[in-house]
């Protein structure tokens, strides 16, 4: 194990490898209409900027998660830095819209396989409790706080600069972890004699997941109802369904379905999907409101969730690990989800002529909070009870849950909001008024569902999430046996 210093520099640079993925899944969205203009994207194809990207991150996150545990997670990571740094520089210097959308999709597979491995290798790092709680909660950070990062760099980078520069940032970034991750990450230890991958799996579960997002992520413009949404849905659920009677059968399965069986795995991945599909909407929508509604430029929508970003970091680096250690992993969950269900709540109260002060920053804060807290327990309920030698798998299925919620909600969301606009619309309504009423239900909406997974989380959840934790979610003593009195210092300052 490697010394306490060394530990913290390699989450780090772990973070900051992770960092660059979920910023890519947000980035994007306010440098679109500069995008579209410079290489002449139709405006159906221009989801796809956004969708290529999705489809492959989703389709591989799980064998991701599997490579890393049988070819070792260091060397699973620095590929996937690799081959998203190199298609980095092909979206930066892309010279036409099929270019991109490549360029796109290859981001996306070495995004899954850096996301699927970096939570496992963060695992493998630390043990003791209190450590482990502070590490998840800087991760949790780049993984909650990534997104609103993500629209205030696009902003201003859009703004100030051009479009480009959201992916050759990338670049010096890339480069810089490729070359700490060789140092300082620990080597890679030997794989599980005889144990090789589940091929068959592997093709059932990545070709179910690639096609669900795809149906998922096309349906608002082909119609839910069409045959075009419902006939690949149909399809997946059919591969899915082979992939569970594979994986029941399988010698060595790609992912064993005993994981589920521990309540703390599957009751987290029912929480990470209704918790991501509320914030992707959060983030997206709350960003078109500034754009359509009250009429911000890029640089001013990029500036807007600043405050975000910021109350998000302090909660995540400074306050959840804390939370965690003297709480336990529930009530900081169940907490932090309804702070967010409030912030989604009060954006659907937003009117057309809105005040940032008064109608957008309380509910930026909120969700800054809210999603600060609330990460990082989730993540320590989905990765508490697993064996380490399966961690890597484990984290390919917190992301998964996570990327397939965000796209499902978004989408649900967004396909909401259209309705009730044009609904509006044929009633009569002013223009500018419909789109917000479309907005205000899908925020409307999204309270909804983040509250279900604060109310879900807080009832289920299993209190013991690591070990070294009593069977009320606070630490043991220094033996490793409970402490009866509950009154430790529990201070991780």
């Amino acid at each position: 194990m490697a010394d306490l210093k060394n530990r913290w520099l390699a989450l780090y640079v772990l973070c900051l490898g992770d960092l660059m993925i979920v910023l890519d899944s947000s980035i994007v969205n306010v440098a679109l209409p500069s995008i579209k203009e410079d290489l002449g994207f139709s405006p159906s194809a221009l989801a796809w900027v956004v969708n290529a990207y999705l489809l492959t991150f989703g389709g591989f996150l799980l064998l991701s998660g599997r490579l890393g545990d049988l070819l070792g997670n260091k060397r699973v990571f620095l590929w996937g830095v690799v081959s998203f740094t190199v298609a980095s520089v092909a979206c930066g210097l892309a010279p036409s819209a099929e270019w991109l959308v490549i360029g796109r999709a290859i981001q996306g597979l070495g995004g899954a396989a850096v996301s699927a491995v970096a939570l496992s290798l963060i695992i493998g790092l630390f043990e003791e409790p209190g450590e482990r709680a502070k590490a998840m909660g800087v991760f949790g950070f780049v993984m909650s706080g990534g997104g609103a990062v993500g629209v205030l760099l696009g902003g201003v980078l859009t703004g100030l600069f051009t479009w480009n520069w959201i992916f050759l940032v990338n670049v010096p970034i890339g480069i810089g972890v490729w070359v700490l991750a060789r140092r300082i990450l620990p080597a890679d230890g030997e794989a599980a004699a005889g144990q090789r991958l589940d091929v068959p799996g592997a093709i059932l579960v990545t070709s179910a997941l690639m096609i669900a997002v795809y149906a998922v992520v096309g349906g608002n413009e082909a119609g839910w109802s069409s045959f075009r949404t419902l006939g690949p849905l149909a399809g997946a659920a059919v591969l899915f369904a082979a992939f569970i009677a594979r994986e029941a059968t399988a010698k060595d399965p790609l992912m064993p379905l005993r994981l589920f069986k521990l309540r703390n795995v599957s009751v987290s991945q029912v929480v990470g999907v209704l918790w991501a599909g509320a914030m992707f909407a959060w983030f997206f929508l709350s960003a078109l409101y500034l754009e359509q509604v009250l009429r911000y430029d890029a640089l001013q929508i990029g500036l807007a969730f600043l405050p975000t970003s910021l109350v998000m970091a302090y909660c995540s680096l400074r306050l959840s690990d804390k939370l965690v250690m003297k709480f336990g992993i529930r009530a900081p969950l169940a907490t932090g989800l309804m702070l967010a269900a409030a912030s989604l709540a009060l954006f659907a109260r937003a009117p057309v002529n809105g005040n940032y002060w008064i109608d957008v920053l309380p509910s930026m804060i909120l969700l800054g909070i809210g999603a600060g807290i609330a990460f990082n327990p989730v993540l320590l309920a989905a990765m508490g009870d697993v064996e380490p030698h399966e961690s890597g798998l484990a984290s390919g299925v917190v992301n998964t849950s996570f990327m397939m919620g965000g796209a499902l909600g978004l989408a649900v969301f967004v396909s909401l909001s259209t309705w009730r606009t044009d609904s509006l619309i044929a009633d009569g309504t002013a223009q500018i008024e419909a789109i917000n009423g479309g907005f205000q239900i899908a925020f409307a909406a999204g309270a909804v569902v983040a509250a279900a997974a604060a109310i879900i989380g807080g009832a289920l959840l299993r209190p013991q999430p690591m070990p070294g934790m009593d069977a009320h979610g606070g630490p043991a003593d220094g033996d490793g046996d409970v402490d009866p009195t509950g009154e430790k210092d529990l201070s991780l300052a």
